[in-house]
């Protein structure tokens, strides 16, 4: 039996609303046996919230199953004095860290959201604040460098488009704690106590979950759903070893392909 790293945003759902199948591809996969964690790089809501309205959907899981960004983030910067740049939903998630307005330590970007919350969080004066914090000397740190997400609505800028400007404005390099980093996925396998050569990701951004797992020497499966673009897959260097349709098709695939 294999173990498997999935995806949540465009790979079960998006904007909340469920990709067809996919409730029942989950159920279908642990009574085959697999072993699943879910691995995200949202960065809107807290893991308590986030597993809670997977459930809603229909997918079954527990919240110890689900690995965020942010506990990544309380894990790599815990005692420091933090200055963070996120959704108020995901303070809950970040113990161990003080978070300061100056002073800091640390320079702390969260993601996006699809609400007017992302325009109160990431203004003009907190960016500014954010530079003048590593001109002192802090350090940057990210959840992820996601360029854009897929919603219901079309693809909507993400984060990654400011951790970039402050890079560029500070001359510094930021450290990203989610997808695609080595720690990440080194984490999820821990948690599973999995070899990578024996495990398969499974999401539908190339860059991010399918280049980061193949560098970490995890398989890997692109969906066509959520982010996925036939173009980009025709122009990049990345190669998934599969490309299925959705995750409902996941189960026999892996049936005859394991």
């Amino acid at each position: 039996m294999a173990a498997i790293l999935l995806d949540l945003d465009g790979v079960l759902h998006v904007s909340g609303e469920p990709i067809p199948g996919a409730p029942e591809a989950v159920a279908e996969l642990r009574a085959r046996g697999h072993r699943l964690r879910f691995v995200t790089n949202n960065t809107t809501r807290s893991r308590a919230t986030l597993a809670a309205e997977l459930r809603e959907r229909g997918v079954e899981l527990d919240d110890s199953e689900l690995q965020t960004t942010a506990a990544a983030a309380a894990r790599a910067l815990a005692g420091k004095r933090v200055f963070a740049l996120m959704m108020a939903a995901l303070v809950e998630d970040l113990e161990g860290i003080e978070l300061v307005g100056e002073g800091a330590e640390a320079v702390l970007l969260g993601g996006a959201d699809e609400t007017e919350e992302t325009g109160r969080v990431f203004t003009y004066m907190n960016l500014a604040r954010a530079f003048a914090e590593l001109e002192l000397g802090a350090e940057l740190y990210c959840l992820h460098k996601n360029r854009w997400w897929q919603t219901s609505r079309g693809p909507l800028l993400d984060s990654g488009a400011f951790v970039a400007g402050l890079e560029y404005a500070a001359d510094v390099e930021a450290t990203v704690l989610g997808k695609p980093s080595p720690a990440y996925f080194e984490a999820a396998l821990a948690a599973l106590d999995a070899e990578p050569g024996l495990t398969w990701m499974v999401g539908d951004d190339l860059d991010t979950d399918i280049g980061g797992a193949q560098r970490f020497g995890l398989k890997t499966v692109l969906v066509r759903t959520g982010k996925f673009r036939p173009d980009a897959l025709e122009r990049s260097t990345v190669v998934p070893d599969a490309v299925i349709s959705s995750i409902a098709f996941l189960p026999d695939w892996l049936e005859g392909h394991h």
